[in-house]
């Protein structure tokens, strides 16, 4: 079972431009994903620019107890993973703790589904409090078996025993709601399945696992249809071992480039972020609200499209952002609330229902937490609206308690960049989460300009 680290608090601090050119850490979907497939594949698979957070180093662990052979070399930092081959997982001989990785979690669940093997999932205590049968549902339609906590309370629930299927067979599912993890899930089980698997999806989502799947050999038509997208995966596949270059995360250059856009005096550059046309809500929502995005240096990496994005400080003004939108900004919520708060006039999030499922309710911990924050936000069914006055938010009176992040990197994170711009320093309780998807995080605002204090 994870142990749980004491609270670090910190402290942002407004009043310092941010300036400079940084990096950020490699795409934490993507990372995921190059681990699972390198550890089926056949031969030889290197990573270069592996998100090394604690979400990640948890698959990578994972991978391992069921038999590939993943290592990282010291002087380069490069990553290299030996497959066993599609069907070829071996039974871990312990628990799978996955730590607060929810990604990790999922897909891993489908890759063992149709595997005739028993695998046991834990993790800590935001990821035990995350729902699990979205996933769970499609992969017993494979054969897989699942023995969960929260049965009597109709919830599917971690610590959670996975019986894989002796002889899975092939699925074909509609995916009901917007969901890159469950179509992934059902994918990575298809790859064990004789025949065809065959995801339908309504709204798209991010199509990290199709590139990757198609980037190792896979067989994978995608086809546009009158309800959505038909994605078909050839069951049984040989993957090859290939080499991946992970591009920047975008979700973890939104802090960056959000912080260049809201505190006075910025010009902030992020370099090799991920462009997946899947991924870049925020960065459309962004220039609807006045924000100039300078992309530069654009290629494709193993499928993925990357590129340098810069931004300088901005007057942003309040717009209304669709439910359609979600699935490709629904990590990045967190830190339009804190841009919208910076914003002239009032901004309406729609259709967040999604949020209330992440590493937190999401949702109620960004209206709190602007709150405490002296800005105006309120809830209604499952959308945010957020009031700015087109100036800096106020930030927390003294003697404001700390804004409570759940354990969730993305809230700690968020509310730390409404400290840069804000009136007023803002405290959150612990930022331990942040190490799951953007270790450096502190070190890097620091390197801008940026004030953040840790500790009490």
């Amino acid at each position: 079972m994870s142990s749980a680290a004491p609270p670090v608090p910190a402290t942002s601090r407004p009043g310092h431009a941010l300036s400079g050119t940084i990096g950020v850490p490699g795409d934490k979907s993507i990372s995921h994903r190059s681990l699972m497939l390198g550890g089926l594949a056949v031969g030889e698979t290197v990573v270069h620019g592996l998100l090394e957070g604690e979400d990640v180093l948890r698959t990578a662990a994972a991978m391992r107890q069921m038999g590939a052979e993943i290592v990282r070399e010291e002087k380069t930092g490069i990553w290299r993973a030996r497959g066993r081959g599609v069907g070829a997982l071996v039974e871990p001989a312990d628990v799978l703790d996955l730590g607060n990785a929810g990604t990790g979690a999922r897909l891993l669940m489908g890759l063992i589904a149709a595997h005739p093997i028993v695998a046991v999932f834990t993790g800590d205590a935001s990821l035990r409090r995350r729902p699990m049968g979205r996933v769970t549902a499609p992969l017993e339609k494979f054969g897989a078996r699942f023995v969960a906590r929260g049965r009597a309370e109709g919830k599917v629930l971690l610590p959670l025993t996975v019986i894989g299927a002796s002889d899975p067979v092939p699925v074909e599912y509609v995916v009901p709601v917007p969901s890159a993890q469950v179509k992934s899930a059902v994918l990575l089980a298809g790859l064990n399945a004789p025949g065809t698997t065959i995801v339908h999806e309504k709204e798209g989502t991010r199509d990290h696992s199709e590139l990757m799947l198609r980037h190792f050999g896979a067989e994978i038509d995608v086809t546009r249809t009158d309800q959505g997208t038909r994605i078909a995966l050839k069951g049984q596949p040989e993957l090859t071992g290939r080499e991946v270059r992970v591009p920047g995360d975008p979700s973890s250059a939104a802090f960056a480039l959000v912080a260049g856009l809201v505190v006075p005096g910025s010009d902030v550059r992020v370099r090799n972020v991920g462009l997946n046309p899947r991924r870049t809500g925020l960065y459309q929502t962004l220039r609807e609200m006045g924000a100039t995005l300078d992309i530069g240096n654009a290629s494709t990496q193993a499928g993925e499209p990357v590129g340098d994005i810069g931004v300088r400080f901005t007057q942003l003004s309040g717009v209304e952002v669709p439910a359609a939108r979600a699935p490709s900004m629904i990590d990045e919520y967190p830190i339009l609330a804190v841009a919208a708060s910076c914003a002239k006039g009032r901004t309406v999030m729609r259709g967040l229902n999604e949020l209330r499922v992440k590493e937190s309710d999401r949702l109620s911990a960004i209206a709190r937490g602007l709150a405490a924050c002296g800005v105006k936000a309120t809830i209604e069914g499952d959308d945010l609206i957020v009031e700015g006055n087109g100036g800096p938010p106020p930030g927390m009176e003294a003697g404001t308690p700390a804004i409570k992040t759940h354990l969730d990197h993305r809230i700690a994170m968020s509310f730390l960049v409404m400290g840069l711009a804000a009136a007023r320093p803002v405290t959150v309780d612990d930022i331990g989460a942040i190490a799951t998807s953007f270790p450096g995080f502190v070190e890097l605002v620091r390197t801008l300009g940026g004030e953040i204090k840790v500790g009490a």
